[in-house]
């Protein structure tokens, strides 16, 4: 779609363009979102790709990914062999329904920062114990990916703002992990995904997101009792339960619920 009020592109920003940032401004990232509907209030465009930012990087202690990663970027990339959790990576991305031309351009840090309880970026990084660098006109800083998605369609970033990059541990790659997602239809929005995953040590973890308007985590020192598992997701508060044309939330629940029992199973099995 054409976005016909806009009156200038910044096709090379730089971290003074944080401070210049103004009423009428957006980010661009792939624009996959933002050219699908008229956005009759944007003035001025800044292309974050002008940063030049490397996609993927990946060294002994983890993973770092840019904000400006596109999905198919990150779908092509290979883990060491000991990064057992690096199977969710393709999982998640093929959770972005989408043509071939939508994954060569939507990016990683623009399905985060959309918000959308269906985001499967956003499940990736919570799951692994992802942390996000922000930008800011002022000072940087440093909050959790698990934290960085508030609501539907909010999160923590402030006016200026922008998400640099978003980083996954090797140690929460090396884990053991399991994942359940399900949609309404079969080329549908996700109407649940679920992410479990399991230490070393046997510390096992759950994210919930899809069915919930921000991602949820629940721990414990050990695989739990199913009873126990079950009673917490039955324990999830009805205002976190997202609703929507994708799925009802009286729906949603009952599937986290079920799913949650799968991811158990497939973890407490040798």
């Amino acid at each position: 779609m054409d976005l016909n009020g806009i009156e200038e592109v910044v096709e090379r920003p730089d971290r003074g363009s944080l401070a210049g940032f103004r009423p009428g401004d957006a980010w661009l990232g792939g624009g996959t979102w933002l050219f699908s509907e008229p956005q009759p209030a944007l003035t001025r465009l800044l292309d974050l790709r002008g940063f030049g930012w490397e996609p993927l990087r990946a060294d002994a202690d983890g993973l770092t990914i840019a904000a400006t990663c596109t999905i198919a970027e990150l779908e092509r990339w290979s883990a060491p062999p000991d990064w057992r959790a690096a199977a969710l990576v393709p999982l998640c991305c093929r959770a972005l329904l989408g043509s071939f031309k939508v994954w060569n351009a939507a990016t990683v840090g623009g399905n985060v920062c959309l918000a959308l309880p269906a985001g499967p970026m956003t499940a990736l990084a919570a799951a692994l114990d992802g942390a996000c660098t922000i930008w800011g006109p002022d000072r940087d800083r440093a909050v959790p990916a698990l934290d960085f998605v508030r609501g539907d369609r909010l999160t923590v970033l402030r006016p200026g703002e922008i998400l640099r990059e978003i980083r996954l541990p090797a140690a929460a790659l090396r884990r053991r992990s399991a994942f359940r997602q399900i949609s309404l239809t079969p080329q549908g929005r996700s109407g649940a995904l679920l992410i479990g995953t399991l230490d070393i040590d046997g510390g096992f973890r759950l994210t919930v997101t899809g069915s919930t308007v921000r991602p949820i985590a629940f721990r414990h020192p050990a695989l739990p009792p199913r009873a126990a598992l079950l009673g917490e997701m039955a324990a999830i508060p009805d205002e976190l339960i997202f609703g929507d044309v994708h799925g009802r939330p009286a729906w949603r629940r009952a599937v986290t619920a079920h799913l949650a029992g799968e991811i158990l199973d497939e973890l407490r099995a040798p």
